[in-house]
């Protein structure tokens, strides 16, 4: 089974990925900003992260930054998941080392579509 970290300071948007990650067959973990999901990543390194950008205490290219710089950070697959869509944040993004960007909102066949293009379903 696959794993993927949820990274979004909104409770109600973790749950809505959970549960479509879920029935994607991915075992998840949750963080509620990037300090916390860095965190979490050096304990347990995820196969994929649907990350959010504009988050409290470190945003999420901050984390995408500190992430790939880690032992074994350059593996996980990063999806970013925000309503930040102009092309400048999507090119920053991009050079930073995301692998895929989806906008919000978002419902299960954006994120199986998305998920599907980076080959983890």
């Amino acid at each position: 089974m696959k794993q993927c970290l949820i990274v979004d300071d909104s409770r109600i948007i973790r749950s809505v990925a959970k549960r479509i990650l879920q029935d994607l067959d991915f075992e998840t973990r949750e963080a509620a900003d990037g300090a916390e999901a860095l965190k979490a990543c050096q304990d347990w390194m995820p196969d994929a992260i649907l990350l959010d950008w504009n988050m409290p205490i470190m945003n999420g290219l901050d984390f995408l930054l500190a992430l790939r710089q880690l032992p074994e950070g350059e593996e996980p697959i990063v999806v970013f998941c925000t309503t930040e869509n102009d092309i400048n944040h999507i090119q920053q993004a991009i050079t930073s080392g995301t692998d895929e960007y989806i906008m919000k909102p978002f419902d299960s066949e954006i994120i199986q579509a998305k998920f599907a293009q980076v080959g983890l379903v």
